[in-house]
């Protein structure tokens, strides 16, 4: 995996909040960069870039339809990016997430298989996986600790289907400290209005620093 597509300069983001930012399936982090531009101002933006190719485009691992996922890409894809974490993201205050579509899924996993490495997570027209081995690695929140997570989506969203909606929401709703908004005719893309609320989510949990 490349170093990534950044935000900022790099003699400019020691000491910035860090925020990961996963891209969807058959698409790709320059599609992300948009996103960089909604980061508070003492957050430093890195697109990263998926392994596996999707005609062209990328991708994290194989989905069909029904967004079955193979347990062994799905860990060997977090694995490469856990290997990009502990290279790359050093120095930074914190580290965060943000993923759109099967980028949310990724961002989620991350988050199950190490809980507690990151300071708040952005997921957008995506979804959890709904995998039982995946499941029996969870590491459930203790009380208190348990993430800020801001999930946006249009409610009639084709690509995600309405069991995929279902497992994600119940996970949300148990795991983390949600917040959930749609945004009708959005389509699995990205508007204006959710631009602007996943700004003030990033910013209320993303505070800059006394005197920054």
């Amino acid at each position: 995996m490349d170093e990534g597509i950044y935000s900022r300069p790099q003699d400019t983001r020691a000491g910035t909040d860090l925020v990961m930012v996963l891209h969807g399936y058959g698409s790709n982090p320059e599609r992300m960069r948009d996103w960089f531009k909604q980061l508070p101002r003492n957050a430093t933006g890195v697109a990263l870039r998926g392994p596996m190719d999707v005609g062209g485009d990328r991708g994290w691992f194989l989905l069909d339809y029904f967004l079955a996922n193979d347990f062994a890409q799905v860990i060997s894809a977090a694995q490469q990016v856990f290997d990009w974490q502990d290279r790359y993201a050093r120095g930074y205050r914190s580290i965060s997430l943000l993923g759109h579509s099967q980028g949310m899924a990724m961002a989620t996993t991350l988050h199950r298989l190490r809980p507690r490495s990151y300071k708040t997570i952005v997921g957008l027209s995506g979804f959890v996986l709904s995998n039982e081995l995946l499941s029996l690695t969870d590491a459930e929140p203790e009380p208190g600790a348990t993430i800020p997570f801001f999930w946006g989506r249009d409610r009639h969203d084709v690509v995600i289907n309405p069991d995929a909606v279902t497992y994600t929401r119940g996970w949300l709703t148990e795991n983390t400290a949600l917040t959930s908004r749609t945004y009708p005719e959005m389509g699995h893309g990205f508007g204006a209005d959710e631009y602007r609320d996943v700004r003030g989510f990033l910013s209320h949990y993303l505070p800059a620093a006394a005197g920054a």
